[in-house]
Parts: C-alpha cells; structure tokens; sequence
C-alpha cells in the first residue's frame, strides 16, 4: 500500500507543501507571501485562514485528490520542550500554539494548518520535530540570571535531516560524530551536535547571531533601557526584536539577493551590515566549538543563506581553522516530515503524545 502524505512547512514570508507517495515526492511548491499580503494581520497565528485558502487553491490547482490522502504533517511549532519524534496533533498543542503561550513564529502555523484539513478528510494530522526539540545538558541552561533558564529553540528538522546526510557522505553514522550545524534562513540557529543530539543551541528569537528579520543577542542593559523609555509599547519591541531587526531593521529589507546588488553596486553600509551578520555566526560556531572541547568532525553551513558564497566564504574564512566546513544550501525540513510521518503510519515507530 502507498501512504500519500501532505506537508505543510511555513515560514514567516512563505508557506512550502509538498505531496509525497511514500518517499517520493511527486508535487512540491513554495507559495510566497508578499509584505502586503501579510501586514493587515495583528498577529502570525491570524494568518491561518488566508494561509489555508492558498494551500487548498495550489492544490486544487495541481489536481491533488485530498481524498487519497493518508495524512496530513505539519511543521511544529513553539511548544513546552519536548524530546525529538513524531506527535499527533491533539487539543494541547493547538491550545499552546493559537495562545502563543511559549511565544509567535510562523511554524505555529503547520499545526493548526495541518489539523483543520486533516479533520475535515478524517485522517490524522502530525508534527515532527518541532522546533523546541530540547536535548540540552545542564551546563547549557544556565544563562548567568536565576530569573531566566536558556532554552532550546532549533531548527531541529533540517539540522537533524543535514546531520544525517553529513554523517553518511564521511561514511559514518549521526550518533558517532560531533557537528557544528548553523541554519541560516529568516533566524539563524547554531546547534552543537554531540553524537546524535543536539546538546546546546542559541535560542534564534532571543540570542545569538542578529539574522535577516531578528535582533538576535542584544546588550542587555541598553535594551533594558530602550524598554523604559516610554517610546515604545512591549508589542512594537517585540516587532523590533523579532520582524523588524537584523538586515529589516538595519536595511529595511531581509532580501539577501537585493543586499549582493547593493553591495556590488558599492554601497559600503550594507556591506558592512551584511558582513557583520557574517562575523557574529562564525563567533557563534566559535562558541560552539568550545562546548566541544575543539573535538569538531565538521561544521556545516546550511539554509536558504547558504547558496549565497559571499555569505559562506567569509564565515569558512574565520571558522576553517577549527574543522571542515561542509556546504549543505537549502532545507532537507519536507524529506524529513514525511520520513517522520511515515515510519508512524508503517508501525515503525510509535507516536507520541504532547501534555
């Protein structure tokens, strides 16, 4: 029997489905969202319904039969830490991720979207990996306030799914190698893997290196005090951490192919920018390299960024000295929604349940 499965993966300026026929993929489509489209939402999670309606148009517009469909699978999104695997979506998750309780991303989305279409077929609906994958040692939460724990929050997909291609190209397995993985698309995550987990990570809404649409780590204290000001409610700081900071914030723009013109073009201050993002990831793999104790098998650079070599050769530049660096462009996310789906649907694996 083939298990046909469609996969729901938004990001915060497009939506990505896919269909696969076990593990082929016979339809994929990235569906872009202009700025226009986006801004009359308050929030990320209202733009489910308008997120829905163009999905179902795309697949009708591919003649896909939602009726031949075994399941549906959503990216996951912020939820309560958990361990890495396979979740049915239930009213807990839906609950956290419509409140935004943990905190607004755009693959909050994957399970709302994923449930309303997987309910109205009668099949069930998934998460795989989400993003709060939690696989930190003790040392990794402290962050130097008691008020305040780090917490993980990764782009556990495609780091986990990069890992495991890395590991089979130098002829060894995931759980045998220590890696350093930056993701870098519309937040940038720097993960220290240690044979098979993922042991420490920067925290993409919070901390680490600023990226195309996040502030990334900030001086505390002079945050703190932009936050007193009286200038700015906690909303519109929030949009200036999370939205509208990094490359938006610097060159009202997140577009890296418009950066290369200016840059080209001789515009020295988007250089400068643009290079500074650059230098904060290759300090970020620094750091990483020291929870390893230096004992890196190969760092790797993956994400929609990675295809951009101006980008790649001023990081390998500073970080080459620490181990191999291996190109990995794009996103392996959809191949592993659907591995993660189907190794439940053919008993392989058991799902799990969120609490």
């Amino acid at each position: 029997m083939i298990l046909k499965m469609l996969i729901i993966n938004p990001g915060s300026t497009s939506t990505k489905i896919a269909v696969f026929e076990d593990e082929k993929r016979v339809m994929e489509q990235v569906l872009r969202h202009a700025p226009e489209d986006l801004a009359p939402f308050e929030s990320i999670i209202g733009q489910y319904e308008f997120r829905k309606h163009v999905i179902l148009e795309s697949l009708a517009s591919h003649e896909v039969d939602l009726a031949t469909l075994n399941a549906v699978i959503g990216r996951g999104g912020l939820l309560k830490p958990m361990e890495g695997g396979t979740y049915r979506i239930n009213d807990r998750i839906l609950e956290d991720v419509r409140s935004e309780a943990v905190g607004s991303h755009a693959s909050n989305l994957g399970a709302v979207i994923a449930n309303e279409i997987a309910a109205e077929l009668r099949i069930p609906a998934f998460i795989v990996d989400p993003v709060v994958v939690d696989e930190f040692e003790p040392l990794a939460r402290i962050s130097g306030m008691p008020e305040i724990e780090r917490t993980s929050i990764v782009h556990s997909l495609n780091q986990k799914a990069v890992a495991r291609k890395v590991a089979k190209e130098m002829r060894s397995s995931y759980e045998k190698l220590n890696l350093i993985i930056a993701h870098m698309g519309g937040g940038i995550t720097v993960g220290v893997h240690k044979c098979g987990r993922i042991i420490d990570v920067n925290n993409a809404l919070e901390d680490g290196p600023f990226s195309p649409e996040r502030a990334g780590g900030l001086p505390s204290v002079s945050l703190a005090r932009l936050c007193y000001s009286g200038k700015y409610s906690f909303e519109e700081i929030k949009k200036k951490l999370i939205g509208k900071g990094g490359l938006m914030g610097y060159l009202d723009t997140n577009d890296g192919m418009k950066i290369n013109e200016r840059i080209k073009e001789g515009d020295l201050h988007a250089r400068l920018i643009y290079e500074a993002m650059a230098y904060q990831v290759a300090k970020e793999i620094g750091s990483a390299a020291a929870v390893l104790c230096g004992d890196v098998d190969a760092i790797v650079l993956t994400g929609g960024l990675a295809y951009d070599t101006m980008i790649t050769d001023w990081i390998t530049d500073r970080v080459k000295f620490i181990s191999e660096v291996k190109l990995v462009p794009g996103e392996e996310e959809m191949e592993a929604l659907a591995q993660g789906g189907l190794r439940v649907l053919r008993g392989e694996e058991k799902e799990k349940t969120y609490v």
